[in-house]
């Protein structure tokens, strides 16, 4: 089996990714993931974990508190999703991304154990738990010393949560897959809280008040002590020098100097987040400070150009989009702004369009590759309701040409609305050329021929 077989085969289960619309409590089961993993040898008890779930920010945060990790001297595997352009971005050692060779020889070792559970009382398994149950296999093969491990969906469900943490983290939640977690803020909380185990430390972002009740409920509950970033942990934001961003933590055991690549105001809440979690694992205070020195996280707020300044951001919810506005106002100079916009059809469009409208002076809509993908011309109807001088394009080639024909040296281009879109303006941009992927299992009706409509209510 080489990659391609080997991911056509992975492909070939239940994406959800791609295809969502199965219940959540009644299409997720741990014991699924239980099952395979105990065939398998237990891979994902191993190793220290450190656990991230949230709305905003989670990938973010587990890329730092890896890098600070690495820095430390520890071998370090990081689990995120969804990838960019590559299914082996989603699993690393030590920043390096699992080879072609890994991941086939990995997927041919298992096969046998994944029609086990398969045929088993649980049901089939998923993609998404595959892929966990694979990074899980590859960083005990790696002997590394840590885990960082970022929720794909939820968290109580999600099949990441089958191990028991050093700590466990908790960033920003907000309005997000409401049509599988639960359609308020309170409902949302539980399911990501879900992460919390007994006596395990938790770092939370600044939440909302009705999220943070439900933190502090089940942390309470479960003796698990609760360190809320803003009040134990407090963060500065510093200005800019040579492309980072400068900011002062005052953390649980000193205070912190930062300079990190990763720019929007978002970011420093990130960091701040991390560095509590890090420091709750002890880790000195010279690895903190050059870990998140040099972390890499592609596609937040991301320059890919300048003259015009051409910034990807994979704000993709309406409370993300406003953030993403304050970090281009705070962040940036321009003349005239022009907007690339494609969303998922699972998400809250309308919201994500209410929130940048008045900021862009040109949209461009289009439709990325995905198969969740929102249609561009209801992007633009979406748009018509505001006044916005908008154009309809049929995919990111046009979108990113339109762009450029209409900007000036002085003026700003910002693609935003999924990571989706994000990453297929990167691959034109850049040059990258990313993975596509065959279609299995569809459902009857795409995602994208659903009509459009708000899922935060």
């Amino acid at each position: 089996m080489d990659y391609r077989a080997a991911l056509n085969y992975i492909l070939s289960f239940s994406d959800y990714e791609r295809w969502p619309g199965a219940g959540y409590a009644e299409r997720w089961d741990l014991r699924r993931m239980e099952d395979i993993l105990l065939r398998l040898g237990q891979p994902h008890l191993e190793q220290r974990t450190v656990h991230v779930a949230g709305s905003k920010g989670k990938g973010s945060t587990a890329a730092m508190i890896a890098s600070a990790l690495v820095d430390a001297g520890s071998r370090t595997g990081l689990y995120i999703s969804p990838h960019l352009h590559t299914m082996r971005e989603r699993i690393r050692v030590n920043g390096q991304f699992i080879t072609e060779e890994e991941f086939a020889e990995l997927t041919s070792e298992m096969k046998c154990k994944i029609a086990e559970t398969c045929s088993g009382p649980y049901g089939e398994l998923s993609t998404f738990e595959i892929l966990t149950a694979l990074a899980f296999c590859h960083f005990k093969k790696q002997t590394v010393d840590f885990q960082v491990l970022e929720t794909g969906l939820g968290g109580r469900l999600d099949a990441t949560n089958v191990t028991t943490p050093e700590v466990c983290v908790i960033t920003s939640i907000s309005m997000d897959h409401t049509a599988v977690l639960g359609d308020t803020i309170a409902q949302i909380a539980r399911e990501k809280a879900g992460i919390i185990k007994n006596g395990v430390p938790v770092v939370s972002s600044p939440q909302v008040p009705e999220a943070e009740a439900i933190i502090q409920s089940i942390c309470s509950e479960r003796r698990a002590r609760l360190i809320v970033i803003g009040r134990e942990v407090a963060w500065r934001g510093k200005g800019l020098q040579l492309g980072k961003q400068l900011l002062e933590v005052d953390g649980l055991r000193g205070s912190y100097d930062l300079a990190i690549p990763l720019l929007g105001d978002p970011q420093l809440e990130n960091a701040a987040t991390a560095v509590a979690a890090l420091e709750v694992l002890e880790i000195e205070h010279a690895n903190i400070t050059a870990g998140l020195s040099n972390v890499h996280w592609s596609g937040r707020f991301e320059v890919l150009g300048n003259e015009p300044l051409f910034i990807a951001d994979g704000a993709h919810n309406s409370d993300s989009a406003r953030k993403l506005v304050d970090s281009l106002k705070q962040y940036t100079q321009f003349d005239r702004t022009i907007l690339i916009i494609g969303t998922s059809a699972d998400k809250n469009s309308p919201g994500i369009v209410a929130e940048l409208a008045s900021f862009f002076d040109n949209v461009i809509t289009t439709t990325s590759e995905h198969p969740r993908a929102t249609h561009s011309a209801d992007l633009t109807a979406a748009f018509a309701q505001y006044g916005s001088a908008t154009q309809t394009t049929r995919n990111i080639p046009e979108a990113v040409s339109k762009a450029l024909e209409l900007a000036g040296n002085r003026d700003l281009i910002c693609a935003t609305g999924s990571l989706f879109l994000v990453a297929e303006v990167i691959e034109y941009v850049t040059g990258i050329i990313g993975e596509r992927y065959p279609t299995f299992n569809v459902p009857s009706m795409k995602y994208r021929d659903r009509p459009l409509h708000n899922h935060e209510k």
